[in-house]
């Protein structure tokens, strides 16, 4: 059957056109499960026990319930699970140890078996012989993955008392489609490490004592996907909704996701409402309005990227054996091979990407310097990214060499710290691909899964500019969902399953799609005071700018000669500069807005005088 989502408030997502078949007597499409509810999965280790029966003691009748649970517990290999046998004491659901190919049913409980991974796929649930040692297997992790993918938006993750960190990456990709998360509070765990390393993500939705759980799951169920749609507020078009919501997130954060695909925005909202069981979108937008932490919220739901070590596995194999060897071809030693990662999240893609290098260098013995920028525009997974700490988890995604050569075990053994030099090669920093400049003469940018989130238009734009920032030959890699559309021209393909491009150099093209970013030579004519035009994109000034500027958090700044006239702009420098009226000067302090005039000219000053870096801090 048809999977439906229903919900308790309007829906803002655009009409999908709905096909309908009539079943026989014995047709496949009439003995298909029934999909139609919501799918929980529940993870615990040390202590699961006493959480497990304080949560479903709170669980109402099943008739109230209409939902499935799925308990994914860290048992030892040689030892049954009594786990099936205390739950039917203290619920009148019924409850399955999980058997190989069974159908997910409403209103039953599953239990995972002993020395067993867990998967779901088109709502039945598979063993599998586990792969990893004793000691690390991820099984709670590997479950929510899956979850992640077979219910997308309908699925729900809960972690409960354990140590370590499982569960920390499953739970990302529950949030990164559209699901709703909690977890226990620590301070109710027998063990805190899994809750904590869950909490830690920014991600969950609901932090509550398990005896708690079961009303506000319940609530929340109610309100995604349990009644009919109500009529809206009159006169409230959708289109007027979400731009509302976008300029209400643009006032508070900075950013401007009109440009985003509408749909994205309003699956978003909808599961932000029923997280505060609001049923009108209006109610929604009042709340925005009304609760600053509230558009916070809504923002990092906006950003949530699903991210992982080496993800799609076959396209970072085309990558390391078609593109790398070619980026280091006729490269000096003391060139420099450059890469861009926008929408790097939490940093994985990037280290990914140091390593393929890494390991061609040391493999080819060559001495080439590298440099992989990384940016977001989400400050928080940043911080994630520079500090290089990520769960015990992440050693599904690498291979034990990898995870030997380029991570350090923390002393207590729940996390994984990337190693120096790795770290050494990648610098992250904010920046908003749409609105802030780009790089330059790169040899390789990869864009994985940023632009399935932006409407055609951005699209547009970004293509162009992607080709601007590469050299010509540079590589472009995207996400397996993405191409370059319309913008054939501009690239040949190298691979077109695993979206790999290489630039054409068309030297029209790249300039008309960057005018609004950089200042170019001009193209005729007397050339003006070289005191009063920017630096040209390829001076190698704009290169050691940009990587100044990305060894501090701030992506505004100037590079200025001893005079203090202006010679090259990055970033948004508005808030800090204006132009004066009268006869028109580019020197920094004639142009600094009140407040910093006379900090800004002292410091100059001083670091021109002293050769030393000068810092002011709390400047109005």
């Amino acid at each position: 059957m048809t999977k439906k989502k229903a919900s308790g408030h309007p829906s803002l997502s655009p009409p999908a056109s709905e096909t309908t078949s009539a079943a026989v007597p014995g047709d496949p499409v009439s003995e298909s499960p029934d999909r139609d509810f919501p799918i929980i999965g529940i993870g615990a280790s040390a202590g699961g026990l006493a959480a497990f029966e304080e949560f479903f003691r709170a669980m109402p009748a099943k008739a109230e319930i209409d939902m499935a649970f799925v308990l994914v517990q860290h048992l030892a290999p040689d030892h049954s699970s009594i786990l099936a046998e205390l739950a039917r004491r203290f619920t009148t659901m019924p409850v399955v140890e999980i058997t190989d190919g069974i159908t997910v049913q409403r209103n039953t409980i599953y239990v995972i078996p002993p020395n067993r991974d867990l998967a779901l796929i088109n709502g039945t649930l598979q063993l599998l012989e586990p792969v990893a040692p004793r000691g690390q297997r991820l099984a709670i992790d590997f479950f929510f993955r899956s979850l992640a993918q077979d219910q997308q938006d309908q699925a729900i993750a809960i972690v409960l008392s354990g140590t370590g960190s499982d569960g920390t990456l499953g739970l990302r990709a529950v949030k990164g489609e559209g699901g709703m998360v909690m977890a226990q509070t620590p301070t109710t765990t027998e063990f805190d490490g899994m809750p904590r390393s869950a909490i830690a993500t920014g991600l969950v939705d609901f932090v509550l004592p398990p005896r708690e759980m079961p009303a506000e799951l319940i609530a929340y169920c109610g309100h995604a996907y349990g009644r009919a749609p109500a009529a809206d507020a009159p006169g409230l078009r959708t289109i007027d909704v979400l731009q509302k919501i976008c300029v209400l997130l643009r006032a508070q954060t900075g950013h401007d996701f009109s440009q985003y695909k509408q749909s994205t925005i309003a699956r978003r909202v909808e599961r932000r409402q029923a997280v505060h069981r609001i049923q009108q979108v209006d109610g929604y937008v009042r709340l925005l309005q009304q609760n600053p932490g509230e558009v916070d919220a809504l923002f990092q739901d906006l950003l949530i990227g699903v991210t992982r070590f080496f993800r799609d596995p076959d396209a970072f194999a085309v990558l390391e054996a078609r593109v790398i060897p070619t980026l280091f071809t006729d490269k000096s030693p003391d060139a420099t091979v450059r890469v861009w990662v926008p929408g790097c999240s939490t940093g994985e893609e990037a280290y990914s990407i140091a390593m393929l290098l890494i390991e061609y260098l040391d493999a080819a013995k060559r001495n080439v310097k590298l440099q992989v920028f990384a940016t977001d525009i989400d400050r928080r997974a940043i911080d994630i990214a520079r500090n290089g700490v990520y769960p015990v988890s992440i050693s599904v995604d690498l291979t034990p060499e990898r995870l030997a050569r380029f991570f350090v075990l923390e002393e207590d053994g729940s996390h994984y710290r990337v190693q120096k030099r790795v770290r050494d090669t990648v610098v992250f920093s904010e920046q908003n691909v749409a609105r802030d400049p780009p790089f330059s003469k790169l040899d390789l940018i990869s864009c994985r899964n940023l632009l399935i989130y932006l409407g055609a238009e951005l699209q547009k734009k970004l293509m162009p500019l992607f080709d601007y920032a590469l050299r010509p030959g540079g590589f472009l890699f995207l996400g397996t969902s993405e191409t370059i559309g319309d913008f054939a021209p501009l690239f040949t393909v190298v691979d077109r399953k695993e979206r790999v491009y290489q630039s054409v150099d068309d030297g029209h093209v790249r300039v008309a799609g960057v005018a609004r970013f950089v200042s170019l030579p001009p193209t005729g004519g007397a050339p003006p005071s070289p005191r009063r035009t920017p630096l040209p994109a390829t001076d190698p000034l704009r290169d050691v700018t940009e990587r100044a500027l990305l060894l501090h958090r701030e992506m505004a700044g100037a590079l200025v000669n001893g005079r203090g006239d202006i010679l090259y702009l990055h970033g948004r420098t508005g808030p800090y500069l204006e132009l004066a009226a009268g006869e028109v000067h580019i020197n920094i302090v004639a142009m600094a807005r009140e407040g910093l005039k006379r900090p800004l000219s002292a410091a100059l000053r001083r670091a021109a005088a002293r050769n030393q870096r000068v810092h002011h801090s709390g400047l109005s």
